[in-house]
């Protein structure tokens, strides 16, 4: 993230904020701001982009966040042709960016929760008899793993560091359900009992995430020669070093973020089948046709 896109966050943010409030008023002010919204978004990812594909050379992010561009530009094309209304996607995505922009933006909230995460992650490792000395990160917040090892060329008292960042936290995906949650239509008793299940199973799988890849890391799980050969095949000028924080991380962590949050989404429907529509609204974006979630889940 940068000054820039921390800016466009906000902007982004205010006006799908902005079209929430104007759908309550006249759903065709809500509906031209929530175009603006759309558009701005796929601008935001836009600029993204590089910064997950190449600095931090995050396959699953970078995928992503460039499917987001296109998928943002077809939403706002959705609504301006009138072909969905897409209100309650448009609250959930406000919602989530008020939730989630605070701890990008308040440094701290962002030192609270890197450095709660951190805490109970050290406690993790310690169970399985890992006790690496913890030290300050370039932030200043007490969030890095230093373990000592052998490098790749054979060199002994190499560090292998692993320093936990905001996206580290679970954060995000705490705001993606959050926003899911509070955004749609169903009984405030239902919906809390929702993210009352939902938050602590993300936070603890968080860090379990995260103790896995500090000691995968710190310990070279992953520096056999094929797999070496392989990732960095698909990362490009990184070193031979990273071999297992990149297949550790980038590669087994992220992709499984992914399906327990969608894993984690379909649970909840069975709580909030009121979530359907959202599912519902993703879905036909993603495909073009229509699904009857809500009903389904509903009935069950």
């Amino acid at each position: 993230m940068t000054a820039l896109t921390d800016a466009l966050a906000w902007v982004v943010i205010a006006s799908f904020g902005a079209s929430a409030l104007l759908y309550g008023q006249s759903r065709r002010y809500g509906r031209y701001a929530s175009v603006a919204a759309w558009v701005v978004f796929a601008v935001f990812w836009g600029l993204l982009v590089p910064h997950f594909a190449f600095e931090q050379r995050s396959i699953v992010e970078g995928v992503l966040s460039a499917a987001a561009v296109p998928a943002c530009l077809y939403t706002a094309y959705l609504v301006a042709a009138d072909r969905k209304d897409l209100e309650t996607l448009t609250q959930a995505v406000a919602i989530m960016g008020l939730l989630y922009l605070p701890f990008q933006t308040l440094e701290p909230l962002q030192r609270v929760a890197i450095e709660t995460v951190t805490h109970h992650a050290e406690w993790l490792m310690a169970q399985f008899g890992y006790t690496p000395p913890v030290v300050q990160s370039d932030a200043g917040y007490r969030a890095k793993f230093v373990f000592t090892g052998v490098n790749a060329a054979g060199e002994s008292g190499h560090l292998f560091t692993t320093t936990v960042v905001l996206a580290c936290t679970g954060v995000g995906s705490m705001a993606i359900v959050g926003g899911l949650a509070l955004a749609v239509d169903a009984p405030l008793e239902r919906r809390l009992q929702g993210l009352a299940i939902a938050l602590p199973i993300i936070y603890v799988l968080n860090v379990i995430r995260i103790t896995f890849i500090a000691l995968a890391h710190g310990n070279q799980w992953f520096d056999g020669a094929l797999v070496t050969d392989i990732v960095l095949s698909l990362f490009t000028g990184a070193n031979a070093n990273m071999v297992s924080y990149l297949l550790a991380d980038r590669i087994l962590a992220q992709t499984l973020s992914v399906v327990a949050l969608v894993a984690l989404t379909f649970a909840l429907l069975r709580i909030i089948p009121e979530l359907g529509g959202v599912v519902e609204d993703v879905a036909y974006i993603a495909t073009g046709n229509e699904y009857e979630v809500t009903r389904r889940f509903a009935k069950g």
